[in-house]
């Protein structure tokens, strides 16, 4: 089994850095930059940085942000957010990003993910999921969970890879914020649609949570914000009550330094 990833997940809105409930209430929780300082000291394995409104503003992601950000940046770093060309795609890489978060768009032009895997590669293309349970099964919504799409999940997650995604950033919106848990059942029926790892999103409130996602759902990386923004809950800590578990994570830096 590969080693799996620990990843915080930063909501980027004009007012800074904010968290919400099910894609909404947004409040805010700090600035980015402080928080990526922080992360670089936690052991954390990737970062992943999303612009919720960009793409209800019909706008691309800030590049001088993105710049900023990835210059302070030491772990691999994937923004999303208002990417709906590869010109914007082709930006965000030169800026520092190493992976790109596409989902709205996707469903518009599929044949983005197949031009972005083909010029930069499928290994720095994330496809993004946004799941609700609708009229009694689960559906994927586009534009921040709002528009329904009438696709199912597993369909759309095989699709994705055909077309050319790396992974999948998968998150179900009514669990997001609440902290209870990540919808193991959907993590593990699109994990067992596809062969490209897929990043459980949505839901996670303690360690238990990710442990659960990565046996039960198959999950090949756990992403996380509340549990991070809201609680003493830390990436290595994390790391450390998965590994105990026999889950193969990636050595944190104070174990490298040990004699």
């Amino acid at each position: 089994m590969l080693k799996v990833r620990v990843i915080p997940t930063l909501l980027w809105k004009s007012i800074g850095l904010v968290k919400g409930i099910g894609f909404d209430s947004w409040r805010r929780v700090g600035t980015a930059l402080p928080a990526v300082k922080v992360y670089n000291t936690r052991d954390v394995d990737e970062l992943i940085l999303l612009d919720i409104t960009a793409t209800a503003e019909g706008r691309p992601p800030d590049i001088e942000i993105v710049a900023e950000l990835a210059s302070e940046c030491f772990v691999p770093f994937t923004v999303g957010g208002g990417i709906s060309d590869v010109t914007t795609v082709r930006k965000l890489l030169r800026a520092g990003a190493d992976k790109i978060v596409i989902n709205s768009a996707a469903y518009r032009l599929p044949e983005l993910v197949t031009e972005v895997a083909l010029r930069f590669g499928s290994q720095c293309i994330v496809a993004s999921i946004d799941v609700r349970c609708h009229e009694g099964r689960y559906e994927c919504f586009a534009l921040s969970g709002r528009e329904a799409t009438g696709r199912a999940p597993e369909e759309w997650a095989q699709q994705l890879e055909n077309y050319g995604a790396g992974e999948i950033l998968l998150t179900r919106v009514e669990f997001d914020g609440m902290m209870s848990g990540y919808d193991v059942e959907l993590i593990r029926r699109v994990s067992d649609s596809v062969t490209i790892p897929v990043i459980a999103s949505g839901g996670a409130g303690h360690y238990a949570h990710m442990y659960a996602a990565l046996t039960d759902g198959r999950a090949s990386a756990v992403a996380a914000a509340s549990m991070f923004h809201f609680t003493e809950q830390t990436p290595v800590e994390a790391k450390a009550y998965l590994a105990a578990r026999g889950i193969p994570v990636r050595d944190s830096k104070a174990s490298q330094t040990k004699t």
